[in-house]
């Protein structure tokens, strides 16, 4: 078996676990590289002669003695003061209108008058003129050299329905046979002659 030992996630112990002690070497070895990387960079900046060396000595005034920074940032601070600040004011986003018929019922169009009884029955009659009489005509032109043979001849409609059918309708149920019939009257005689009078009485002696 291994010697690793497994424990919970975010635990390390200290005996005989392997993840820790790699744990710490990986961190030496990242403070190893931090240090070398830092100590590389101390001698290309020391390499070079002109590097530019940050005073810490005050820039003064000759005149007044005064510090210079602090003339310089005050200047700033009286040239933002005297910059002229007009005051705006800010409205609220108003809403926009959208003149849309669905909400607008003025911008839709006016409804039309419905049609009259005359104007209805004269165009059934023209409909039904193009229909029957217009449009056959035009689809079948009349041609004299043709001689017109017999007209279809009407036919019986076949309707499969149970009342023409009898084969669709439901088969005759069987006659009962004569002890079938016995026994049902004898049932049936039992139960008028002393089932339910006795049910009756019962139900009125408990009321």
């Amino acid at each position: 078996m291994s010697d690793i030992p497994q424990t919970s996630i975010g635990y390390l112990s200290h005996t005989g676990d392997f993840s820790l002690r790699n744990s710490r070497a990986l961190g030496s070895v990242t403070q190893l590289w931090s240090d070398a990387f830092a100590r590389a960079m101390a001698e290309q900046i020391g390499d070079i002669p002109d590097a530019p060396a940050e005073s810490t000595a005050l820039v003064t005034d000759i005149a007044t003695g005064e510090p210079v920074g602090g003339a310089r940032t005050l200047g700033k601070i009286v040239e933002q003061r005297a910059c002229p600040v007009a005051e705006v004011q800010r409205k609220p986003p108003e809403p926009l209108f959208l003149p849309i018929a669905e909400f607008e019922l003025d911008l839709l169009p006016p409804p039309n008058e419905p049609f009259s009884v005359d104007e209805l029955i004269a165009q059934q009659r023209h409909f039904e003129f193009d229909s029957n009489w217009v449009r056959p005509t035009v689809l079948n032109p009349y041609n004299d050299s043709v001689i017109p043979g017999p007209g279809p001849e009407p036919r019986p409609l076949h309707l499969p329905i149970a009342e023409f059918e009898w084969d669709l309708a439901d088969k005759p149920t069987l006659p009962l046979d004569e002890a079938t019939v016995i026994a049902q009257q004898r049932q049936f005689d039992y139960e008028n002659g002393w089932a339910r009078p006795i049910v009756l009485q019962n139900l009125r002696m408990a009321a």
